[in-house]
């Protein structure tokens, strides 16, 4: 093989390199702007469901608004704004129960003669008080054809004394999470319970004396939801910085406007659960 003959292959495998070396930095290229390009577009997604999400809010739309936030936790499950996301769905399935926008878990019920708020609770084993909100009552006054929204799901009650969190649910569905104070020394027992009794501003039966609702130093708060074993259950408090802590004696404790939202909730048999 001659001299130019080798000279003219050498200089086609450097053309040839040169080329191959250009077409894989344009393809790595193309590659890096088509990744950005697809975050960009989930981000504009991302954006525009979150403006969809508030206007139906701003519009008294929340069946429509907690769906689209569903959705953005489901589309976007590691964006930072995932708890926030879940946050908003808490505070609207409140409204949703506090309203009378009729849900899959209520009915609508028409009052006939004889209906009483108590019977028709006990019929849908939900709360007396949770019906007076649902419906703007302002008494235990009703009459004949008026239709009342009724919650027709059981709830229950989950307490992770590791998060000192307690989780309201509806079935499966987490309606909202607390932060409560649990027992010292993990003290607050763990297992399977039930919702025996409730009261309004319970008396205290401190040991060696018995403190009343009014006084400052009845640590139980504004409401009481006693468990199926002798002196525990989930009560409000006098020391609100106490949340978040292992700080009772074997109680959950709750801020006051907290359990008396749980106390309007929950009926007498529920179930709640207590774990590590």
């Amino acid at each position: 093989m001659n001299r130019r003959l080798l000279l003219l292959i050498a200089g086609t495998f450097v053309v040839v390199g040169v080329a191959g070396v250009g077409l894989f930095f344009l393809q790595k290229q193309q590659g890096i702007t088509q990744v950005q390009e697809i975050k960009q577009l989930k981000s504009t997604s991302q954006a525009s469901l979150l403006v969809a999400a508030k206007e139906l809010e701003g519009k008294g739309e929340l069946l429509g608004a907690k769906d689209i936030y569903q959705k953005l936790i489901a589309d976007f499950p590691n964006a930072r704004e995932t708890g926030d996301w879940q946050k908003k769905i808490e505070m609207i399935n409140i409204k949703l129960l506090f309203s009378s926008v009729e849900t899959e878990k209520s009915v609508l019920y028409e009052v006939v003669p004889g209906d009483t708020l108590s019977k028709i609770a006990r019929e849908y084993k939900t709360t007396i008080d949770l019906i007076k909100k649902s419906n703007n009552l302002s008494d235990d006054m009703i009459v004949s054809g008026r239709r009342l929204k009724v919650w027709t799901a059981p709830f229950s009650v989950l307490v992770d004394k590791s998060q000192n969190a307690l989780i309201l649910k509806s079935d499966e569905e987490i309606i909202k999470t607390y932060v409560v104070a649990t027992g010292r020394n993990n003290s607050t027992p763990t297992g399977n319970f039930s919702i025996t009794n409730k009261l309004l501003n319970p008396t205290w039966f401190k040991t060696g004396t018995v403190v009343p609702p009014d006084s400052p130093e009845n640590i139980l708060g504004t409401r009481w939801l006693g468990f199926n074993i002798p002196a525990y259950g989930i009560h409000g408090t006098t020391n609100p910085e106490s949340l978040g802590t292992q700080a009772t004696d074997g109680c959950v404790r709750m801020s006051n406007s907290d359990v008396e939202e749980l106390y309007i909730i929950v009926p007498v048999g529920s179930e709640v659960t207590v774990v590590d």
